[in-house]
């Protein structure tokens, strides 16, 4: 692979005592970022001029579950309750494997198209070996980096985690993709007993593998207990929502080393909580992020980001308000924060901070270009800012492990059109599962109606 150097942009590395943008070219060699530096003099490099654009690093959206690509705005309205019981209560148990991989695959280029290099994919719907294989083939076809969270249905869990699935997926799948790690997504102690969370998480232990799991709607209980005793939370620990749980256990999971992935719009809009981007910040934690559902949200981080940072200094100002009777004189919270939520913290809690995360020698290049110079972004006074506030239509690049993966506002070589007529067709079949089930259970209804007005007037006559 030819050397590349990137001229003239204004570039944000979150590197830790860096400004917070400079001008800086980039030289890449292979996979990795190889030097960077103020007008680097280099030979045999393609040299590509980004003067006016702005650099990041790539985008980690650190929680989503691609399998559900081919239900995009069915659940745009549905509450919690309404989509656990569509969704895992119906529609996951008629995906065949082929469903699994072109949603994949098409949430993966979404995701590329959005500025993001690497996603943390939950996938709770690996039913069986050949569920998971075409769920990982569907990222692979995407080139995308990402962490496979092999996950089962969404249950109350009676039997620990397949262990013998996950050692298959390390030795084969998995190890056969630079860009793929993989993880435990488990129904954690919250759906769970105590003998099998701890089953569960000295299992990913013993493999040095990222144990993830949704838990929201307040305390935690017995079986989380058991592993905090047994001193099992720590680095590889990655709490998804976190809602409600309150202060002293927010501190147990931050003091141990635990990360949270909060997913904002969705949270807020389908009923979990408000997000704990407070709780985090107050005991010097920060959270990353995640988009979760296709079926609801656009999937978009940045997104996610701003909704995050916008929710958080609500409650700020309206606790400032309450206190001293006037909103707060200045911001609490500032957009390289919320920046920093999708890129290092991101990293960090997918558990690949020594990779991504920041731009600088040695990391990978996985990078974006944004194009501020478009009218919703245009004088961008504030790098920082306007890399915060770009939309789709404002990243121009995205370069995964060296490789483009979208140039000039265009996906590279992948072929769109037949993408879509797969995942269309994917997801008109599944609608059409959900459609039917909403008959029966409307007709059941009525009939279960029809019952009980037989059985009034019946009672009624026998008075």
């Amino acid at each position: 692979m030819k050397r590349k150097l990137l001229r003239g942009a204004t570039v944000i590395t979150m590197v830790c005592g860096r400004p917070d943008a400079e001008r800086l070219d980039l030289l890449i060699e292979d996979n990795q970022i190889s030097d960077m530096a103020c007008d680097l003099q280099v030979t045999d490099a393609d040299v590509i001029d980004f003067t006016g654009r702005i650099i990041i690093p790539g985008l980690v959206n650190a929680h989503l579950h691609s399998w559900q690509a081919g239900l995009r705005c069915v659940g745009a309205d549905w509450t919690l309750l309404e989509y656990l019981s569509k969704v895992h209560g119906g529609l996951a148990a008629h995906y065949t494997p082929n469903d699994m991989r072109v949603a994949a695959l098409a949430c993966a280029i979404n995701q590329i198209n959005c500025g993001t290099t690497t996603i943390g994919d939950w996938c709770h719907n690996a039913r069986t070996p050949e569920h998971a294989d075409a769920a990982i083939q569907g990222l692979n076809e995407a080139r995308i980096r990402a962490v496979f969270l092999h996950g089962s249905s969404h249950k109350i869990r009676e039997t620990a985690h397949p262990v013998q699935e996950v050692d298959r997926l390390l030795d084969g799948p998995i190890a056969r993709n630079k860009l793929l790690r993989l993880g435990m997504a488990i129904p954690g102690p919250q759906y769970s007993n105590a003998e099998i969370a701890l089953a569960d998480f000295r299992a990913a232990n013993e493999r040095n593998l990222l144990v993830s799991m949704h838990q929201s709607g307040g305390r935690p209980g017995a079986a989380w207990e058991a592993v905090r005793d047994a001193n099992l939370i720590g680095w590889r620990t990655n709490i998804v929502h976190g809602n409600d749980i309150p202060d002293d256990w927010i501190q147990t999971f931050v003091k141990a080393g635990a990360s949270f992935t909060m997913t904002p719009e969705n949270e807020l809009g389908q009923g979990h909580g408000f997000p704990v981007t407070g709780k985090l910040l107050k005991l010097g934690a920060a959270p990353s992020l995640g988009t979760d559902v296709d079926s609801v949200v656009s999937g978009e981080i940045l997104l996610a980001a701003r909704i995050a940072l916008a929710q958080q200094r609500g409650l700020d100002h309206e606790r400032h308000r309450q206190t001293k009777g006037i909103f707060s004189p200045t911001a609490t919270i500032n957009s390289k924060q919320a920046l920093q939520w999708a890129t290092i913290e991101g990293a960090r809690a997918l558990g690949i901070d020594d990779q991504v995360g920041r731009l600088e020698p040695g990391k990978q290049a996985d990078l974006v270009v944004i194009d501020p110079r478009a009218v919703n972004l245009w004088p961008a006074h504030d790098p920082v800012a306007a890399a915060l506030q770009a939309s789709i239509s404002n990243i121009e690049a995205v370069m995964i492990g060296g490789e483009w993966r979208k140039r000039n506002h265009k996906l590279e070589g992948d072929d769109l059109e037949s993408i879509r007529q797969e995942l269309q067709e994917s997801g008109q079949r599944l609608v059409s599962v959900l459609e039917s089930h909403n008959v029966m259970a409307r007709l059941r209804q009525k009939i279960v109606q029809k019952v009980v007005h037989r059985s009034l007037i019946k009672q009624a006559k026998s008075l």
